[in-house]
């Protein structure tokens, strides 16, 4: 029995490794702090938790659900955009699907437009899946380096007039994972102009788009006019409301690219369950100051991250968005091996940048999904074994 040539390609995921080698440390009795996976750590509040048990309860949830959703669920979801960004006219039937989490529909987006030989523009450092996706269809991807210099915004002028033209898919994903970068309305009309162009697919990830701090709130693409001619929207309820286990979110946007995707699923699975899509109507109707409180937390979290790095010399600005702060790493040291250093001087895990591409060489990221308590604790840490940043 042999595997298919195509794995061969891709490499471990990269936080089932980062588990495995927790697995093996926490055997050996080591104390671990896990500051690598962006998974929330706090509950899911008590009135979605409440509506599951009702909806539960109900025999209508039971049977098989509407591939694209409910109609409950896609009306619900066109109101919360309306209210949450302002966009207006989402068409429930042809420019709104309910999705498994984001993960499965951004594969099957691929599924949908990548053959053979075509390119794939994307983020580099950015979401793994992105490359292994391209991957499994057959594509090239084509990195688009994102840098400290240009605010980790992908420079458009960089990309060669040939690749352009043979690229099917631009990926983007802002507030960003992992560097935490935000963009602009303005920025986004840019991508709008040059999707159009080469008649490119553009697909914003807006996984963390209820992820920010101090006042900020992260526009969506499909606020720039004509938008919905070339872009389609991913969204997840699992960070913005601790339902990460929930597996439930929604595609929005260009009918073209909902109608692909969802045909693409129609073959590879069955729907959410109708109990879920309830529990996320009731998601939608939580009150900005539960929001804010679930927001609040991890903005204290990113402060005590921030100013301890900063106490051992890193000169780094907090990020305005996103569950992570990108760090570069002390002068002298590749990713790995400061990572690795990390892990074996202070028992402290924290995901290496170069895992995110190659042009996160250089970085690692540590994720505020822990208690302020063992961030203290990871902080001090480093303070007794004598790391600090050197430039």
């Amino acid at each position: 029995m042999q595997f298919a040539r195509r794995l061969e390609k891709i490499p471990p995921y990269l936080f089932a490794e980062i588990d495995r080698k927790q697995d093996e440390l926490v055997a050996q009795g080591v104390d671990i702090i896990n500051l690598a996976k962006g998974a929330p750590d706090k509950p899911t509040p008590t009135h979605i938790v409440q509506a599951m048990h009702q909806a539960i309860e109900n025999p209508s949830t039971h049977d098989y659900p509407p591939y694209r959703g409910t109609k409950e669920f896609r009306l619900a979801t066109a109101r919360w955009m309306e209210e949450r960004f302002g966009v207006t006219g989402l068409h429930p039937d042809t420019e709104i699907l309910s999705s498994i989490g984001s993960k499965e529909a951004i594969h099957n987006t691929f599924l949908a437009f990548v053959e053979v030989g075509d390119y794939t523009l994307i983020p580099d450092p950015g979401y793994p899946v992105y490359r292994t996706s391209t991957i499994f269809t057959g594509g090239e991807s084509y990195a688009m380096p994102l840098k400290a210099e240009n605010k980790f915004l992908p420079d458009l002028n960089t990309i060669p007039e040939e690749v352009a033209r043979k690229a099917k898919l631009l990926w983007i994903n802002y507030p960003n994972n992992p560097t935490g970068a935000v963009a602009t309305l303005e920025f986004f009309e840019e991508l709008v102009a040059f999707c159009k162009q080469y008649s490119i697919l553009l697909c914003h990830d807006h996984a963390y788009s209820e992820m920010a701090y101090d006042g900020y709130k992260p526009p969506s693409v499909l606020q720039v006019p004509e938008a919905k001619d070339i872009a389609i929207e991913f969204h997840s309820l699992s960070k913005s409301y601790n339902m990460a286990g929930w597996r439930i979110g929604f595609v929005v946007g260009n009918a073209t690219g909902i109608k692909g995707l969802a045909q693409v699923k129609t073959n590879i699975d069955s729907g959410v369950f109708k109990a879920v899509q309830a529990c996320a109507i009731a998601a939608y109707s939580t009150c900005q100051e539960e929001i804010q409180s679930i927001i609040s937390v991890y903005q204290k979290r990113r402060d005590v991250i921030i100013q301890g790095l900063q106490s051992l010399g890193w000169s780094i600005e907090p990020p305005k968005g996103s569950l992570y702060v990108w760090v570069p790493v002390p002068q002298g040291y590749s990713s790995t091996e400061f990572v690795t250093l990390l892990l074996d001087k202070c028992g402290i895990i924290v995901a290496p940048g170069n895992g995110y591409g190659a042009a996160g060489e250089g970085f690692f990221r540590i994720a505020l999904t822990i208690s302020e308590e063992r961030m203290h604790e990871a902080i001090q840490r480093m303070k007794d074994v004598g790391i600090r940043y050197q430039s």
